[in-house]
């Protein structure tokens, strides 16, 4: 049994080596697999091109098994694969890193580090930043401490996250398709929305990209959020109506955002986005740096080894 992994990711390949699989590298941007290489019946991938994807899925006639290293399949479904392939993904391994940008985008909210930054270049000492300033005042977002954090897409990285947030004195509620108790935090499912929008002071998205979530944070759900809100979004870009987004800081009838994800990426120098107030935009930072991926590579291998279910399978 042969199986490509990605020359684009620093993999501990001896790790695998004691499972007596033909282990061949592969460059993820090439146009076409190697034709030494498609007679593969595993496929690992991390940032592959579109046509890279599309050439093993058509040339790669003896594959059986694409385990991807995202977090999401969006790519690898695109490519069209036969549908006897088994697809998994690299769910838990971004987890951290993930959430940790989620938390840096919404210390630098609350304290308005993007503002700060702006006077630095202008060598200008911003008085109203600084100095003495009302301890959790009615009304703004300013500090974690006793807000109201809403993270909708309650799933392994919001997991990660909360603990962080409610250790910085915040005050975490999910939404969730299935509503719970995870973890001592109260999920709550969609239907609860408007109520828990209306209360929220930084809503977290980690919504993951389909069908049913493009748009998720519509026009009409914006406005439910409280003024002095921040919307950070983590997860990916379709789930959020940027021009409704930027309608809404642009009239003041939104405190702030900070996003990681774009509906298109790299963004468009024409989108709104770039001048809209108070936005931080950083280019899908988040992730992009999988912890831990031969853990999760030999524990599947395994699996299809021994004929067992993989972890992480895309029901398609």
């Amino acid at each position: 049994m042969k199986l490509l992994y990605p020359t684009s990711l620093k993999l501990d390949v001896q790790s695998l080596e004691g499972f007596s699989v033909d282990l061949q590298p592969y460059d993820v941007k090439a146009a076409e697999i190697p034709a030494a290489h498609t007679d593969a019946e595993v496929l690992v991938t991390w940032t592959n091109s579109a046509a890279n994807l599309r050439d093993a899925a058509t040339r790669l006639t003896r594959l059986r098994w694409v385990q991807s290293l995202a977090a999401g399949p969006n790519d690898v479904l695109a490519a069209g694969f036969a549908p006897t392939v088994a697809v998994t993904t690299g769910s838990g391994l971004h987890d951290r890193t993930v959430a940790e940008h989620a938390l840096a985008l919404l210390l630098a909210a609350a304290r308005r580090l993007d503002e700060m930054r702006l006077w630095q270049a202008r060598r200008a000492w911003p008085g109203h930043l600084g100095g003495a300033q009302p301890d959790r005042p009615a009304g703004r977002f300013t500090t974690l401490r006793d807000a109201r954090v809403l993270v909708w897409g309650y799933g392994n990285i919001a997991r990660t996250l909360a603990p962080h947030l409610t250790a910085l004195g915040a005050r975490v509620t999910g939404v969730a398709r299935t509503p719970g108790v995870r973890d001592g935090v109260e999920v709550h499912g969609e239907a609860a929305l408007a109520e828990l929008l209306s209360q929220t002071d930084a809503l977290v998205m980690i919504l993951p990209g389909s069908e049913a979530t493009r748009d998720a944070l519509n026009r009409e759900r914006l406005a439910l959020l409280p003024r002095h809100a921040w919307v950070v979004n983590v997860g990916r870009g379709t789930s959020i109506d940027e021009d409704a987004l930027a309608d809404a800081l642009e009239k003041g009838d939104l405190a702030g955002a900070a996003l990681d994800v774009f509906k298109t990426e790299p963004l468009p120098a024409e989108s709104r986005l770039w001048d809209a107030p108070n936005l931080i935009l950083s280019p899908h930072a988040a992730g992009g740096r999988p912890q831990d991926a031969e853990a999760l590579i030999a524990d599947n291998l395994r699996r299809f080894i021994a004929g067992q279910p993989l972890r992480n399978v895309v029901d398609v």
